[in-house]
């Protein structure tokens, strides 16, 4: 890091938090933290009203700020130059392109120095398919936004109909979301149906029905009620009684069901209620059966599910009557072929469609229901993301999808899945500029502890040496199957441009080489996570692409847990680490039921209040547990007081040890955001000074703050 920073640093007087000690003990074991009074016990209170922390708490955070301004006030400048670059890199009047539904195509823009979306719809001639009169502006979350520190909107659905717009919007960053009704002919907000404690809602096909999910006081989605407009109280359809299981709701793809799914991370159940009828009771798909997944995909004249039943690693499709849907009447339509993931399926009257993975490469597959005849949609890049929808319709051989890669912007295109005929609809506007002939994109396997091969898409501006002398930040996720696509970012061209590499690992706990990948990289297994991101960045520097000790590594929630992990195992390895509101305490927050989402995380990390094979899993490597005296990389962590998933004591508590136990004069930082939860800040530009903070930090980290 330059010695500017240096200078700042020793300059200013970093917090130490005092030392409490906790014991707990449990299953026998015995720990203690020395930093669990930065949780308030009235922590659920201040997530609704971040005024009533306790005072003490408030003082401690922010010194923490303060620490970081007074750090990385020499970086101001570099700061800004990087928000006005990645500012130029976003079409200010952006919108999406259009789906039509009826009389009417939908869409979402962005006007000239707007943060926020707009959300609008035209008329269009239904047989041209082209409009045929003025926007209609249905919510302007610009105008709504005003006055309030922090917006964000959940679902935005309209009616059948076209008449309301159900709408959930959250005013804390706790995601406590009230839901509106707005009736679209005046432009007024008619009825509240849910006070901060909605998830998602879908419409019945009457229009005047909505079905809505009811979350608990812990943020846990427990209910689903049926409501009616105009009036009276809502009822209730369907409580799930397990913590460990979510509510979620949609809508078959010919609009015929209201989809009603209970699910943990890897168990699914469904229940279906008559979108025409929608007083009639759910019926139940097929029971849960723990690790059986399944989901429904709507066709012409029966049910086909997505499912992992019977050994179905990878997941394959089966077909059933609508009328007798159960898993005894399951049979194979696409069978299983281990080592192709399944990842989605959008069903047509006469198409089905399916996106699938093989080793870490995606592709389109559109298959006739009439002959079972298919083909594929592939592209020849190394390394590069698909996208696909249905859009509104469902009788219609029109399928929506896009194409990107690191270094080419999205395109959207129309596929006319009878002609196969592709029609650009939109290519992503860089207004800067943007050349992809500028940049190379590799895609490298890099070798594993235990001799898997871990795919590893790098992004580098033409001319960049590969020597071993160039900087790189290595990002990573690796937890609950999701996998970081090899995706257009305008962010790291800032760093590329700077002659910093910029490589995304895609290790075990995801899913980019199927669902076994998945599952080789949770439980018993979570440590093939860490120890795949340190292969990774070995493997970087043993072929040249960077060195050891040029490496900063990043990553966000479990992806922050990841860094935890990392620095703790390699530290020499990497320069720096940007650890975004990060999952770090997790043998404390695995061992607390009443934190929401902790119930439903136990199939993904162990219960270690019951499992002792669990607890010692996870202490092994829980980052805030494993931190022990010695050299750690340049360190900053961010948290957001209101985030109801990574509390924010959890990157507090982490910092304070972090700081307290490494023996060199490196950074350790924290950057709280005391009015936002865990996306940070709102808004489409103000959330690009956070980026900006953490790109300074990362080209500081390595050497290249001058540039």
């Amino acid at each position: 890091m330059t010695d500017t920073i240096f200078d700042a640093a020793r300059a200013a007087v970093p917090p130490r938090a005092r030392k409490q000690p906790l014991q707990a003990e449990q299953l026998g074991r015995t720990r203690t933290d020395d930093y669990a009074w930065l949780r308030d016990d009235n922590w659920q209170a201040v997530m609704k009203d971040p005024s009533v922390l306790k005072p003490e708490i408030r003082e401690h955070l922010d010194a923490e700020n303060a620490y970081l301004d007074a750090v990385m006030a020499p970086t101001k400048d570099l700061q800004k130059t990087l928000f006005e670059e990645m500012k130029g890199r976003i079409k200010e009047d952006d919108s999406s392109t259009p789906l039509p539904d009826g009389p009417f195509e939908y869409f979402v823009r962005y006007r000239e120095g707007g943060q926020y979306p707009v959300f609008a719809r035209r008329p269009i001639d239904p047989a041209a398919q082209t409009p045929s009169g003025d926007e209609h502006i249905l919510l302007d979350c610009d105008a709504e936004a005003e006055g309030v520190e922090y917006f964000d909107t959940g679902d935005v659905s309209h009616s059948p109909d076209h008449r309301y717009l159900a709408w959930t919007v959250d005013t804390r960053g706790s995601e406590y979301y009230e839901l509106r009704i707005r009736d679209l002919e005046t432009g007024k907000d008619v009825a509240v149906l849910a006070d901060e404690s909605a998830g998602d809602l879908v419409w019945a096909n009457d229009s005047q029905t909505l079905l809505w999910v009811w979350r608990d006081a812990h943020g846990r989605p427990k209910r689903v009620y049926r409501a009616r407009l105009g009036g009276g109280e809502s009822a209730l359809v369907y409580e799930e009684p397990d913590d460990g299981f979510f509510l979620h709701l949609g809508k078959s793809d010919g609009d015929s069901w209201l989809i009603i799914a209970s699910g943990s991370h890897t168990t699914s159940e469904l229940r279906l209620i008559d979108a025409n009828a929608p007083d009639s009771d759910p019926v139940l798909v097929a029971e849960r059966e723990t690790d059986v997944e399944y989901d429904i995909i709507e066709g012409p004249d029966c049910l086909y599910f997505l499912t992992n039943a019977d050994g179905a690693t990878d997941f394959k499709i089966v077909t059933a009557p609508t009328a007798a849907p159960g898993r005894e009447n399951w049979r194979d339509y696409v069978p299983h072929r281990p080592g192709v993931l399944v990842l989605a399926v959008e069903g047509f009257r006469e198409w089905q469609v399916r996106l699938e993975r093989e080793n870490a490469l995606p592709r389109i597959v559109v298959r006739r229901y009439e002959d079972g005849a298919e083909y594929e949609i592939a592209f020849d890049e190394e390394a590069y993301a698909l996208g696909m929808t249905g859009g509104y319709q469902f009788d219609t051989d029109m399928l929506r999808l896009s194409y990107e890669s690191p270094a080419t912007p999205e395109e959207t295109y129309d596929f006319n899945m009878a002609t196969r005929e592709r029609t650009l609809r939109k290519r992503q506007e860089v207004p800067s500029g943007h050349d992809p002939a500028d940049y190379v994109v590799r895609r490298i396997m890099a070798p594993g502890h235990d001799g898997a091969d871990i795919p590893v898409t790098l992004l580098y501006r033409k001319g960049t040496p590969l020597d071993g002398s160039a900087p790189l930040l290595l990002y990573g996720y690796g937890s609950y199957g999701i996998t970081i696509p090899a995706a257009f970012r305008i962010k790291p061209l800032s760093l590329a441009d700077r002659g910093m590499i910029f490589a995304v690992a895609h290790i075990r706990g995801g899913k980019a080489k199927g669902y076994q990948w998945y599952l080789d990289g949770k439980l018993d297994k979570k440590t093939n996570t860490f120890r795949d991101f340190v292969a990774a960045g070995e493997a970087l520097a043993d072929q040249g692409f960077t060195g050891r000790g040029r490496i900063v590594a990043m990553g966000g929630s479990a992806g922050g847990l990841l860094v935890g992990a990392a620095v703790n195992m390699a530290p020499d390895l990497f320069a720096g680490a940007i650890a975004a509101v990060p999952f770090v305490d997790v043998l404390n927050t695995m061992s607390d039921e009443t934190l929401p989402l902790t119930p439903p995380e136990w199939p993904e990390w162990g219960n270690p209040l019951e499992d002792e094979a669990a607890y010692d899993a996870i202490e092994e490597y829980s980052p805030y547990d494993r931190v022990a005296p010695g050299r750690y990389p340049h360190i900053l962590a961010t948290g957001g007081l209101t985030d109801p998933r990574v509390t924010y004591w959890e990157p507090a508590k982490w910092v304070a040890r972090v700081r307290d136990r490494r023996t060199d004069d490196g950074l350790t930082l924290l950057k709280m955001e005391m009015g936002a939860g865990h996306g940070g800040k709102t808004g489409r530009f103000d959330a690009l000074w956070d980026d900006a903070l953490e790109y300074a930090f990362a080209l500081s980290a390595a050497g290249l703050a001058a540039r």
